[in-house]
């Protein structure tokens, strides 16, 4: 094993072997491994766009297109909407980074189909894109595709087992997980009466909430005893870091009684970005550039002009090189 930070190199065994590599599953079996399959990954890239807020309220929109798919409009970081998405076949993981001007006409044709106002490209504030590696089921139409996963085990006469995981969503990682146990519990005969499944109950990070079933309205709920345990902070502010990180705000801005206790700050308004936030993406939520946390992670690069956005590049790039040298 290589750390690819430190490029330290280990080395270790194991019984069974898990190919959870995504899109790059297919070039784990072929070009690492040297393991045949009969089953392939489709890649589709999916790609969405950002303009200034289309509607008033918080419902979203779905939106049938005169091709037979659905786009939706959802309302978005306050002041703006969310559109997406597109379903585009390529042919390497290289070709799905970024969104072409074919695909910002396209969803900006089936938003103008509908919506009384009309929106252009000079609208578009950010875009992102993504490649889907879709378990290939012999659809022509990329649309038309599997988004379920499919498992596949080879071994090497019943013992040894490569479990390879083609397709899936991220929505769906915990069943895959359970799944994937399934399929190698054969393997290991003295587990074979494992824990029964947990995970549907467990919290994700930041989101143990109390109530949360009982018509609690949980964030004020959070966001009030914070408020009231940081009385030099601004309630809007202490709200937006409950919205990002739920109950992990709190850590993020223990002992602070001021502004000036969180350290050099970026932007303005309700979405300003502190350095004890940076510092807590780094360490927790294993950031490891800039674009991971103005984009990726707060969103905050959607609301800061072009100098605030380099000046808080710099200041994390900064961070990271003594994290990370």
């Amino acid at each position: 094993l290589r750390d690819t930070v430190s490029n330290a190199v280990s080395q270790g065994s194991a019984t069974a072997f898990v190919n959870a590599a995504g899109q790059w599953v297919q070039n784990v079996l072929d070009d690492r491994l040297n393991v045949a399959s009969d089953a392939t990954v489709r890649l589709v890239k999916g790609s969405h766009i950002v303009v200034p807020r289309l509607h008033e309220g918080d419902h979203a929109f779905i939106l049938q297109n005169d091709d037979g798919r659905v786009v939706f409009v959802i309302p978005y970081e306050g002041k703006f909407s969310l559109i997406g998405t597109t379903d585009i076949a390529v042919d390497r993981i290289e070709d799905g980074h970024s969104i072409s001007d074919a695909e910002v006409d396209y969803l900006l044709r089936a938003v103008n189909r509908v919506f009384a106002r009309p929106v252009h490209t000079k609208d578009v504030v950010w875009s992102y894109a993504g490649v889907r590696p879709l378990y290939d089921d012999g659809e022509t139409n990329p649309a038309a595709i599997t988004r379920d996963y499919v498992l596949k085990v080879s071994d090497q006469q019943g013992a040894l087992p490569l479990l390879s995981i083609f397709g899936g969503k991220i929505t769906t990682y915990r069943r895959l997980a359970e799944h994937a146990l399934d399929e190698l519990q054969p393997y290991f005969l003295k587990h074979a009466n494992r824990a029964a499944r947990w995970t549907a109950g467990a919290a994700l990070p930041g989101g143990a909430f109390d109530d949360a079933e009982n018509g609690v309205d949980v964030i004020g709920r959070i966001v009030d005893n914070l408020v009231g345990q940081h009385t030099g902070l601004p309630p809007d502010f202490i709200e937006r870091l409950v919205l990002r990180h739920g109950v992990n705000a709190a850590k993020i801005i223990k002992g602070a009684r001021l502004f000036d206790h969180l350290g050099e700050c970026f932007g303005r308004g309700l979405n300003l970005l502190c350095e004890r936030e940076i510092d807590y993406l780094i360490a927790d939520e294993w950031a490891r550039s800039a674009d991971d946390i103005l984009w990726r992670r707060t969103k905050c690069g959607l609301h800061m002009d072009d100098d605030e956005r380099s000046r808080a590049a710099t200041f994390i790039e900064s961070k990271l090189e003594v994290v990370y040298p």
